[in-house]
This record gives structure tokens, C-alpha cells and sequence, in this order.
């Protein structure tokens, strides 16, 4: 008997059936690990082979693990865990006090000079990598099917060049500045810049301050970037290599964003959004926990936490936040690992760690305080928890910012705070219903997909391993000089043509002119 059913459903679950393939993955240590350490978990679930690369200072990376084999490179990469705590507290002591274009500038200074730091350590791994002839030759012997990177830093991608490897960012950030602007057209007149703290709808001189950032972060590139990777990439990859151009060579571009959150703007066909990847539905909560949950009543309970990079805060910014945090009818769990705020309420529970996604879906958490950081604010829109925001580094104020101008939390100035305006702030987001119902009304959004985040993510990565790339969804417009990119030649040509046609048309008339004078002459 013919069973048509059956071969439809075995040709629709082909894909899921091929044999497993081997991937090489570069990853960036801290919390950008947490993410890829989920796509390494569902690619190995589908039985992929996973080899990790991971430097001897690894934070998060560890070396034994049942999902991964580990590839270990002995020298630092400048992400350890001392480096990067030194830098987040030289950050938030530049930033203590009144707000000023000074303090900006000494701020962008500070970062510029760490980053160029770790740009240095980022440099001598990659020469280290390349300068093994052993390793090399055991990862071209290997045969991998794909390269799957963070390109926050180009150790990846430029071994992926090196081993000519299909490649797959797993992205938000690369070396030089957010994805978008290094793949997809950006207008800066609706684009914000990150570190701008704009939204897409900016007045004239917004747009003015936009285009001076833009210009000030090419600068950057050129000061604190390409010095560092430029002659590698000419080095290792060859003289007609360019840095910035070798990034475009990546067949896939998993973006860490939706446009649920991220403003509406120009993409690319090879990227692929997967905002909220990691999120998934709550799990029950430790008894302990569940306990002190439901002993909240009627009133719930707030939850804080500032990062994987931020355990503590200074001492008075502590205090306030627990004095404030003391006057609510709600319990209070916060995430810290300093020293005990002296203002402590009876209400409020201090722990090392919490199932953070576990809790924003607990049905009695009523808001959440955050610093702003991509995962948490993925996982709130994801169960629809609204955001008290405090931001503090890198581009925490401006992912608050897509969820302040939703209407979906609120953002409060850490530095400038006292305990009266965040305790008025927690307040207000606790008992203005516009929070909640905004922020579940983005977490309908969120969810109202054909296919979750993460099943989609590896569907495309295993799509290009079994195409051996995607160049057909890649533009060639890395390829063209800025002038044919934005047509400058064209419209130099079209110019001249239309002046030279202008310049003959006057010429005929000017003959004319004397023809007809001539005549008119000899008639007299």
C-alpha cells in the first residue's frame, strides 16, 4: 500500500537528516559567549562536530566540555576577567558627577585607549595563530564545513579567508562599530549612530550631530583599528586584502537584534535577524526562590540586575538604590556582590546569581532594573516585564533608549541619581499600566513569528554548509571604489554631458547669431 504521506513528510525532514557536519568556532569571551555557547548547544544537539577556540586566559570559555573540543592558543586575548573589571570601574568613575562634553570626551579617550589595548592583545593571538604552522595545518586537515565567529574581534574572520571556510558572523558588533552599518546601507538622516542616543526621528540639528559622529567614528577606525589589524590582514591574507572589505565576505550575517527592537532601516538578503534567540519560556524557580516569590502577595516583586561585566557598584550608589528599594510594598531580588548596602530593607534579597529568564517569567515579577545590556533586554520583551533602565557603559543608554520611546520602561541617570528620583522612577513604571501594556505588546510582536529565532538561526547556518556558502545572497558593492559605489562618477559624466551638450547648443546659436548679422550686413 502507497503511503504519499510519508514520503512528503520524510522529503520535508531531508534537511534535518543529513549527516552532521564539523564547525570551527571563534567566539569573544563574557557575555557574548553566553550566546553563542546556546547556538554551539542546538548545533550540537543536531549532531554537529564542534571545535572551539579559545585563548589560555578564557573567562567563560572553558576548556573541557561534553559540547565542544577545545582548541587552546597559549597567549591572552585581552578579554580576561581582570582586564575587562578594571576597565568597567575606570568607566563608571569617569562618568560619577555632572554630565559635560568634557567628561564625554575623557570617556571616549579612556575606551579608545583600552580598546586600542585590547586590539594589541587581539593582534599578537591572531600572529601567534598564523605563525603556528602545526595548528594550521591540523584545521586545514580537518575540513571543516564552516566557520562560525563573533566578529567583535577578526580572528575569525580572517582565518575563515585563510582556510577559505564558508563564514557565519553571530553578530551585533564588529570591530569598527555596530553590523548594520558595516554591511547594509545606513542614511545617517533616519539611522542613529549607537552612542548618539537618538531615535529615528531626529530634528535638523540631530542629523548635524549624527554626520559629526559618523565622521568622528571613521576617525577611530583609522586611529585605533586598522593600525592594529591592517598589516596582518596584508601580512597573512595577501596585499590586495582589504580590512574593512574582508568582513563582507562573510556569507551569513545572524543579527542580534529584531526590528521589534531595533528602528526601522536598510538591510542586506544575507542578513538574518534572531533577536531573542536565547530566550525561552520560564522554567519552575529553586524552592527557595519560588518561596520568596510567592511570600510577595498581591504586590510581586522586582528583580535587578546590572550584567555579566558589573557585579558592584560604589558604595553610595549602592545605598541609595537600597534605601529606595526599601520603601516599596514589593519584595526585591538583586543580583550584587558587593558589600552589603547599609540601607538594606527587609525586603530586599541579595544574591551572587539568579535564573534571570526564569524569573522574568514568573507571573508575580512586576518589573525589572537593568542596565541595559542586549540579553536582558531581549529577555523582557520577551516575557513582556517592563524595564527600569540604568545605563552605564557602552551602548546600554541607547538599547533603553528603543525601549523608553516604545513606552516600554524608563530610563534613569545613575550618575546623577539620588535615592528620591529612582525610588519616584521604580514607582512610576510600578503603577502607570502604559509600562506593562507596552512592553507585552512588543512581547506579542516578538512572538508572532512563522519560525523561532534560534530554529531559524540554524537552519541558515546549516543552509550554508550544505551550499558550501551563500555568495548568491552576498552584494558585490564591497567590490566597487566610493565613487561608482555612490555614483560620483556617473553623475560627474552625466554633468559633463549635459555641459557639453549646453556648450554646443550655444555654440550653434552664437553661429547663427553671426550668420544672420552677416546677411543683415550685406543686404545693407
Amino acid at each position: 500500500m502507497q503511503r504519499p504521506w510519508l514520503w512528503l513528510m520524510l522529503c520535508w525532514l531531508w534537511p534535518a537528516l543529513v549527516s552532521g557536519g564539523k564547525v570551527l568556532v571563534v567566539p569573544v569571551d563574557g557575555s557574548h559567549w553566553v550566546n553563542m555557547k546556546v547556538i554551539i548547544e542546538a548545533l550540537h544537539s543536531r549532531g554537529h562536530q564542534i571545535s572551539v577556540m579559545r585563548s589560555s586566559d578564557a573567562w567563560y570559555i572553558k576548556e573541557s566540555s561534553p559540547l565542544y573540543t577545545s582548541i587552546t592558543l597559549d597567549t591572552e586575548s585581552g578579554f580576561d576577567e581582570e582586564f575587562i573589571t578594571e576597565f568597567v570601574t575606570q568607566l563608571l568613575q569617569i562618568q560619577r558627577g555632572e554630565r559635560s562634553l568634557l567628561k564625554r570626551f575623557q570617556l571616549d579617550m579612556e575606551t579608545n585607549a583600552k580598546a586600542f589595548e585590547m586590539n594589541e592583545k587581539t593582534a599578537k593571538m591572531i600572529k601567534l595563530l598564523f605563525e603556528s604552522k602545526d595548528l594550521i595545518q591540523s584545521l586545514q586537515e580537518a575540513k571543516y564545513d564552516l566557520l562560525l565567529t563573533d566578529p567583535v574581534i577578526p580572528t575569525g574572520v580572517m582565518l575563515a579567508n585563510y582556510l577559505k571556510l564558508p563564514l557565519v558572523f553571530n553578530v551585533r558588533w564588529t570591530s569598527h562599530g555596530e553590523g548594520h552599518y558595516a554591511i547594509a546601507p545606513s542614511p545617517l538622516s533616519y539611522c542613529p549612530l549607537v552612542g548618539t542616543e537618538l531615535s529615528d526621528k531626529m530634528s535638523f540639528f540631530e542629523r548635524v550631530l549624527n554626520v559629526i559622529v559618523s565622521g568622528y567614528t571613521e576617525y577611530q577606525i583609522a586611529q585605533y583599528i586598522l593600525p592594529s589589524f591592517g598589516g596582518l590582514v596584508e601580512e597573512y591574507l595577501g596585499p590586495d586584502v582589504d580590512y574593512l572589505t574582508l568582513f563582507h565576505t562573510a556569507d551569513l550575517w545572524l543579527m542580534r537584534v529584531d526590528f521589534v527592537f531595533e528602528f526601522p532601516r536598510p538591510t542586506m538578503p544575507n542578513v538574518i535577524y534572531m533577536g531573542g534567540f536565547q530566550c525561552k519560556p520560564a522554567k519552575p524557580l529553586p524552592q527557595n526562590l519560588e518561596e520568596y516569590v510567592q511570600s510577595s502577595g498581591d504586590h510581586g516583586v522586582v528583580i535587578m540586575s546590572l550584567g555579566t561585566l558589573i557585579g558592584e557598584i560604589p558604595h553610595d550608589l549602592a545605598d541609595a538604590i537600597a534605601a529606595a528599594f526599601a520603601k516599596l510594598p514589593q519584595k526585591v531580588i538583586w543580583r550584587y556582590k558587593g558589600e552589603k548596602p547599609a540601607t538594606l530593607g527587609n525586603n530586599t534579597l541579595l544574591v551572587d546569581w539568579m535564573p534571570q529568564n526564569d524569573l522574568l517569567g514568573h507571573p508575580k515579577i512586576k518589573a525589572f532594573v537593568a542596565h541595559g545590556g542586549t540579553n536582558g533586554v531581549q529577555e523582557a520583551i520577551y516575557h513582556g516585564v517592563p524595564i527600569i533602565g540604568l545605563p552605564l557603559i557602552f551602548d546600554q543608554r541607547d538599547n533603553l533608549l528603543r525601549i523608553e520611546v516604545r513606552g516600554a520602561g524608563k530610563i534613569v541617570d545613575i550618575f546623577t541619581m539620588d535615592e528620591d528620583i529612582f525610588f519616584q522612577a521604580v514607582q512610576e513604571v510600578l503603577t502607570e499600566p502604559s509600562y506593562r501594556s507596552n512592553m507585552q505588546r512588543l512581547s506579542r510582536l516578538h512572538r508572532d513569528q512563522p519560525i523561532k529565532p534560534l530554529d531559524s538561526a540554524i537552519f541558515w547556518i546549516e543552509f550554508v554548509m550544505r551550499h558550501k556558502g551563500a555568495a548568491h545572497l552576498r552584494t558585490e558593492s564591497y567590490k566597487m571604489p566610493w565613487f561608482s559605489y555612490y555614483s560620483v562618477d556617473v553623475v560627474i559624466f552625466l554633468i559633463g554631458v549635459v555641459l557639453l551638450v549646453l556648450c554646443i547648443f550655444f555654440t550653434i546659436i552664437k553661429c547663427m547669431c553671426s550668420a544672420c548679422r552677416g546677411r543683415k550686413s550685406k543686404g545693407d
